[in-house]
């Protein structure tokens, strides 16, 4: 995307393409909490498949939001961590979380807490979690 021939893009189609993964803004937002295990990335969100994991992760890390770290062990040890770029997006995934609360109420639906180590809930007094500025 460096070239300087690029065709101009709608910000909110790079966006929504960086994005928009099913399961891409809910593993960032899990990783705001700092680095985490494969296994623990899975544990947090149950219904998506180690493929369709696997696949999501590959395709953050490929765009730069986030980065993969393999320890030479055995079994094998994966963590995976926002990298600088990754950590841009934190405003928006908390406007989400905002805006997605909102919704809830306003149709009677409970909220319940994404993240337990992440960002609390919109009025809040609790303390945001490790790693989300």
């Amino acid at each position: 995307m460096q070239d300087e021939q690029a065709e101009a893009q709608c910000p909110v189609r790079a966006t929504v393409r960086l994005l928009g993964g099913k399961y891409k803004s809910i593993i960032l937002w899990e990783l705001c909490g700092g680095t985490m295990r494969f296994s623990e990335i899975q544990a947090r969100i149950p219904e998506a498949t180690g493929k369709m994991l696997t696949k999501q992760l590959r395709e953050l890390e490929a765009d730069g939001l986030v980065s993969r770290k393999v320890y030479p062990v055995v079994p094998p040890r994966t963590e995976y961590s926002l990298t600088e770029f990754g950590r841009t997006s934190i405003p928006l995934l908390r406007s989400m979380m905002e805006w997605g609360t909102e919704y809830l109420v306003r149709n009677g639906i409970p909220v319940a807490e994404c993240v337990e180590t992440s960002m609390p809930l919109v009025g809040s007094t609790e303390k945001e979690g490790s790693g989300c500025p």
